[in-house]
């Protein structure tokens, strides 16, 4: 790709944590309209009660699904979260395995650790930790964590095998791999995959089932789940997806039609 995804991927998130942490983020529009991006967020959470959390957790959630329920965390289990972000899915993981559990968050963005170690200082949890690091190179030894949740990044990954593998690497036998992605549900064109700013989205860089599951068996994973969640529609990809992530130039660019239904959320289970 002659573009370079991960710089764009990093400045993207990176604004967006910025704009959190001096407080011009997307809980409120100018003018009389409120984007209530809280509210937004607990929507997509509507498993959980999200009141514990600071608000800027929630206003930095760029998810597709809530990973923490399908992953049925236990007391006591170690985690890892792919590409935490503001550290939203960190801190819910954390009040599941208690005090004698430990999650731990990694991403390659400054700006977003940032924002989740603040996070984490106000709810004053103390079995989080935040790592720097890519996912294609998780920064913890082997057979380390129970559980691997992510929420819509493998897809931003440009080598989401070697990212499995390494998710396969530091799970210990019999862990499991509960994550939430965009996937592809029929062709698109070159010409659309290769904007840049659709990796930011979460839409350029997804892959169909048959290649997931070729991937996941490939560097090992057994008793593998896709299951299908919401299609993505031309309405929702326009009206909703792209705006709610401040993307407007990405979809006057895109053939709309050709988009309708390509994508989709999906929940993705594994185990090792």
């Amino acid at each position: 790709m002659e573009f370079d995804v991960k710089g764009k991927v990093k400045e993207y998130y990176g604004g967006i944590a910025r704009k959190v942490n001096n407080g011009s983020g997307k809980s409120c529009c100018s003018g009389t309209s409120c984007c209530n991006e809280v509210s937004k967020t607990s929507l997509i959470y509507n498993g959980e009660s999200l009141t514990y959390l600071p608000k800027e957790a929630l206003e930095a959630s760029l998810g597709c699904a809530n990973p923490v329920v399908f992953a049925k965390l236990k007391e006591g289990e170690t985690v890892l979260d792919l590409g935490s972000g503001g550290g939203i899915n960190v801190l819910m993981a954390a009040k599941h395995v208690g005090t004698t559990g430990k999650v731990y968050g990694l991403d390659m963005t400054d700006e977003m650790l940032n924002l989740a170690n603040s996070n984490k200082a106000k709810m004053g949890v103390t079995n989080v930790d935040f790592l720097k690091g890519y996912i294609e190179d998780i920064p913890l030894k082997d057979e380390l964590v129970d559980v691997i949740m992510s929420n819509c990044v493998i897809n931003l990954s440009e080598d989401k095998e070697r990212a499995l593998s390494e998710a396969y690497r530091v799970l210990k036998e019999g862990g499991r791999l509960a994550i939430a992605d965009i996937i592809t549900l029929k062709e698109v064109s070159t010409e659309l995959r290769a904007e840049a700013n659709m990796w930011c989205g979460c839409l350029g860089g997804t892959l169909t089932i048959a290649e997931y599951k070729s991937i996941l068996e490939n560097v090992g994973f057994k008793d593998i789940e896709i299951e299908v969640a919401h299609i993505y529609t031309k309405s929702i990809i326009e009206n909703t997806y792209l705006k709610d992530k401040d993307l407007d130039d990405v979809a006057n660019k895109l053939n709309l039609d050709e988009v309708d239904g390509a994508f989709a959320g999906a929940y993705i289970k594994a185990r090792k």
